[in-house]
Order: C-alpha cells, then sequence, then structure tokens
C-alpha cells in the first residue's frame, strides 16, 4: 500500500481526486489546490515510494529531466493497482477518477495515460514532462486533459510540454494546454485554469 489520504466528498457522483505531489512533497501539499479545483471531490491524495536525497518522488531518475524508465514503468503499476485497491477499500468508482499532478507527480499522471487504458478519466497536469518516448500509447479516446506549463520553465522546457500534448492527442485525449509567463512554479492563475476547466468538463 502506498501511503496516502483519502477525504470522502460531499458529492460521490464527482471524480475522485488523485493528487500527486512533486519532488520532496508530500501527501498533504495539494490539499488546498483540490478544494480550488473540485471542493465536493472525495480526494485520494497519495505520497511517492521512491526517496532522493531524503526527499520523496514517484519514481526514481538519473539525472535532472533524465528518468530511469525501467522504474518507470513499475512505479506507474504500482500506482495503478494501489488505485484498484483504494477503490475497493474506500468504495469509490474506479473509472472516476481525475488526476491533478505537480512536476514529478504530473509525469506519472501523464505516465498512466501512457501505460493503462482506463486508469484514469482525466487528468490535471502541472508542469509534466513526457514520460517516455518511443512507445505505443493505449487508447485514451475523449480522456480530457488540462496542462498547465511555463514559458520560462527551466526543468520543463516548452517543446515538452507541446511534445507530450501531441502524444496525448494522437491518442484520442482532448488536450487543452495553459500558458504562463512563469517558470516552474505551481501558480494561483493556472489552479484557478485548472478549475474552470475542470467545472466544464465533470461539473
Amino acid at each position: 500500500m502506498m501511503k496516502h489520504i483519502f477525504q470522502k466528498g460531499s458529492n460521490l457522483e464527482a471524480p475522485v481526486l488523485l493528487l500527486l505531489h512533486g519532488t520532496g512533497g508530500t501527501e498533504t501539499d495539494l490539499l488546498g489546490i483540490a478544494e480550488m479545483v473540485s471542493p465536493e471531490s472525495s480526494v485520494l491524495s497519495v505520497r511517492g515510494n521512491v526517496l532522493e536525497n531524503g526527499m520523496p518522488r514517484f519514481f526514481r531518475r538519473l539525472a535532472e529531466g533524465v528518468f530511469d524508465e525501467e522504474d518507470l514503468v513499475f512505479r506507474t503499476q504500482e500506482l495503478n493497482e494501489f488505485l484498484d485497491q483504494a477503490a475497493k477499500e474506500y468504495e469509490f468508482d474506479r473509472k472516476n477518477i481525475v488526476a491533478l499532478g505537480y512536476s514529478n507527480g504530473a509525469n506519472i499522471a501523464a505516465s498512466l495515460l501512457f501505460h493503462y487504458e482506463g486508469a484514469l478519466k482525466g487528468a490535471i497536469l502541472h508542469h509534466p514532462m513526457v514520460p517516455r518516448r518511443g512507445i505505443d500509447l493505449p487508447n485514451n479516446s475523449g480522456i480530457p486533459v488540462f496542462i498547465a506549463a511555463g514559458v520560462n520553465d527551466p526543468i520543463c522546457p516548452a517543446k515538452e510540454t507541446e511534445d507530450l500534448s501531441q502524444l496525448l492527442q494522437s491518442a484520442g485525449a482532448m488536450v487543452e494546454v495553459k500558458w504562463e509567463n512563469f517558470g516552474h512554479q505551481l501558480t494561483r492563475s493556472e489552479v484557478e485554469e485548472a478549475g474552470v476547466w475542470f467545472q466544464k468538463h465533470f461539473g
């Protein structure tokens, strides 16, 4: 089992928000963001199982921007299986999960879309990168994906965002990209945009 928090929402029909923190974060990091995006949703917030210099992450990397692909594949499977277990334990619909991830958390959320058909009903990806290249993606037909990116993001170049958007669209996802004139930080304005997007698709 992965270390996590589950909070039951006031509207059990609303998608469960799967919260995935950035490097060095914990399962409490994004609770305030979830509140802004969909206050009625149940929340499943997970802590990454990998430590890098004492900082929690969802998968290992070999260097800045260079992912350990073998570990990524293993950890993505681990997270997918955890979602199956959590849905049973907390009695929510496994097919009604929308991921909300930041940075490393956004990467593992994207990796779910890259490896498992039907793993997510939608995804909000704040400053993600392409998890893997050169693989065939499962059918993501009709899955809405919101990507927030910074034009001056030193960790995640604009091309990463464009490539990720392209790859997901080619697998059938409906991708909306929100560009901001900021770096890698999570901004209030992009969270507000994500909330508007969420209400449009799931409200």
